[in-house]
């Protein structure tokens, strides 16, 4: 066994070997610019992009025209609010939301707040869920927008994004989902969505690409550019395309598709044997989430009177997470755990344990094992104190 053991999984993912291997060529021989219509070289990279925007509009169950690459999920995040807001803006100001959204949507629709859009964020449950009937209450004759995450990046919770997406559609209101953690995890189709952001690093493919799903078929969703200048990717998204990377997305959207079963029942039983053992712990834990409807690589737990950046930096040898590694430098509490009704002290004694797809059972165990010894030589130590 290896160590450090990496249980971070949904911070990113290492390259899947055979990510790396099909990014390879578009490295070294096969350089060509996408954009290049004179020559061999440009047209194969053209082949090759072709190629992996198929696949991914095929894994949601989209059309290949309805895939937008980006430099990853926060940029298309930033894409489909900005975008739906500069158009639809002289239809309405509102634009609704969760408490619990993973910062790249909080931030970017606070941005627009300045612009002088109204933002509705959903209280959430002690559990992290979200009302129907709550969002139901908060649709205006002016709004424009509903962005609501599939699964949440912090506790794992899945969000019933059908159901959202079909009341949105009933009032000609726009739904947009973040499925960053969603995507290559659990069953994920877009046939009640308008606009859906993942990156290829939450899958064991590369960082630095990502992707935006825009409705283009039957209800088609316009869309104002951000970034101008060559008029790629349908005029939305100008910016000459990162063809090595787009490969790798390609082969890691292929590679999740085929072992979309296994990895799923196999994460899915490292997680619970996590909980199942900590649920014993005598200092008492709280599961953060959902216990029914959740990731199958997520577990979100607080450990009672150990501070997590404690138990983490006594750990050298295991790599787990307070949450988000986009806020993972801040003091403060986690704004979903604080949305959930955790106290400061148990938002700040909380991890999250990420497997994935590369880890063994020795190295679950081992993660156990040293998890059990830090807390309990923590809170030892807090009694003396």
């Amino acid at each position: 066994m290896k160590l450090p053991v990496y249980l971070d999984n949904n911070a990113t993912t290492p390259v899947d070997p055979g990510v790396l291997e099909a990014m390879l060529p578009w490295l070294t021989t096969k350089f060509g610019n996408a954009a290049s219509k004179d020559h061999s070289f440009g047209w194969e990279a053209e082949s090759i992009v072709k190629i992996s925007r198929r696949k991914i509009a095929e894994f949601i169950g989209a059309d290949p025209g309805e895939i937008i690459f980006t430099s990853g999920a926060t940029e298309a995040i930033n894409l489909a609010h900005s975008g739906i807001s500069g158009i639809y803006r002289s239809k309405g100001r509102h634009i609704i939301t969760s408490a619990v959204e993973h910062n790249a949507v909080l931030d970017s629709l606070n941005a627009l707040e300045h612009k002088g859009f109204e933002i509705t964020k959903l209280p959430v449950d002690e559990s992290g869920r979200i009302s129907i009937k709550t969002l139901e209450n908060s649709f205006r004759n002016d709004t424009i927008l509903v962005s609501v995450m599939t699964a949440n990046n912090e506790t794992g919770n899945v969000y019933d994004i059908d159901t959202i997406g079909r009341i949105c559609r009933e009032r000609n209101i726009l739904f947009h989902t973040d499925a960053s953690q969603a995507i290559g995890k659990i069953p994920f189709n877009i046939k009640n969505v308008d606009l859906a952001s993942f990156s290829a690093h939450k899958i064991y493919g590369p960082k630095g690409i990502g992707a935006l799903y825009i409705r283009g078929k039957n209800t088609s969703v316009r869309i104002q550019p951000q970034i101008y200048g060559g008029g790629h990717e349908n005029g939305l998204r100008s910016g000459t395309l990162n063809v090595p990377a787009i490969a790798g997305f390609g082969k890691a959207i292929e590679l999740a598709t085929e072992q979309f079963e296994t990895d799923s029942r196999r994460l899915s039983s490292y997680r619970d044997k996590i909980l199942k053992t900590f649920e014993k712990d005598p200092g008492g834990i709280r599961l953060n989430g959902d216990p029914v409807n959740h990731l199958p690589n997520n577990l979100n737990i607080c450990f009672e009177g150990v501070r997590s950046e404690n138990l983490i930096m006594n750990m050298r040898n295991v790599a787990i997470s307070t949450g988000s590694a986009c806020t993972s430098a801040s003091l403060k509490p986690s704004h979903v755990l604080k949305a959930m009704g955790l106290s400061d002290e148990q938002a700040k004694s909380s991890v999250r344990f990420g497997p994935g797809r590369f880890n063994t059972d020795e190295e679950i165990d081992f993660v156990i094992k040293e998890v059990k010894k830090t807390v309990n030589e923590l809170r030892e130590i807090a009694l003396k104190s």
